[in-house]
């Protein structure tokens, strides 16, 4: 199966472990993501960062947002709960992301969490968006 980001450039897998693709600024070495494209692209060094990091923050989303980006379920009957979080990745950057659990009440701050591809539900399952994980 080919490994199809929802966004170019935004991940990639090395040796079987998916990673975020992240940017050092070469003027003062200060970490973003995502690796900024287009003329600001230059000023960056493309960095894959670390698969595993700890939750900063977090929150769930109980209720269907009524209006784009999201790109979930169609109604109200058929939305699930989701959690969004923050999580740090140490020496390197925070990442906002979906939170894949089905738990809410364990997801603690300060959790180890790991990074999965996911298939973005609107493009079917050739896709991917990350997300992150607690760690077992």
């Amino acid at each position: 199966m080919a490994l199809t980001p929802i966004a170019d450039g935004l991940f990639e897998v090395a040796d079987g472990v998916a990673h975020l693709i992240g940017g050092r600024r070469k003027s003062d070495g200060r970490m973003v993501f995502p690796l900024p494209t287009g003329s600001e692209g230059g000023n960056y060094d493309a960095v894959r960062l670390s698969p595993e990091g700890r939750l900063w923050s977090f929150t769930v989303q109980r209720f269907r947002p009524k209006s784009p980006p999201y790109a979930g379920a169609e109604d109200d009957k058929s939305f699930q709960p989701y959690a969004l979080g923050y999580v740090e990745l140490p020496g390197e950057v925070i990442v906002e992301s979906r939170i894949e659990t089905d738990d809410f009440a364990a997801l603690k701050i300060g959790a180890p969490m790991r990074l999965k591809l996911v298939p973005f539900r609107k493009a079917g399952g050739d896709v991917l968006a990350y997300a992150f994980e607690p760690v077992a």
